[in-house]
């Protein structure tokens, strides 16, 4: 995989956003490239990256590009660039403003942010639930 693109986008959101304290990613090619790391280390940001094999560490947002594939792209067949891009952010308001999670209670991700009462979901092998 081709890690400019990455490069290019993380290099737009640091102008936009400035450095966070630390960067998570998988160890896909393209986020262990020099290219990549070289500009997280350039503005000082610490560089965290998923064990090998470790499909947990990220499940959250793997769950979320699959919903996002299957609820929206595969769907529709965006044919351009542009009309995917309309369609993510009408597709994101709805997941994130009217689409009900069991995981949250049935309450959408703007009702658990706005009322800070936290989510149901669990990764059973880094946070085990534990008996009240």
């Amino acid at each position: 995989m081709e890690a400019g693109f990455c490069v290019a986008c993380l290099e737009e959101a640091l102008q936009r956003y400035g450095a966070p304290e630390i960067f998570n990613t998988d160890q896909g090619s393209q986020f262990t490239s020099e290219a990549f790391t070289g500009v997280l280390q350039a503005h000082d940001v610490r560089i965290s990256m998923d064990g090998r094999g470790r499909a947990l560490d990220n499940i959250f947002e793997e769950r979320l590009w699959r919903t996002v594939k299957y609820e929206e792209v595969y769907i529709k067949g965006y044919g351009k660039v542009p009309e995917l891009l309309i369609g993510l952010i009408a597709y994101f308001e709805f997941y994130n403003g009217r689409r009900l999670h069991q995981s949250l209670g049935y309450a959408t991700p703007d009702q658990v942010c706005l009322t800070g009462q936290g989510g149901g979901a669990c990764i059973v092998d880094k946070y085990p639930k534990t008996a009240a």
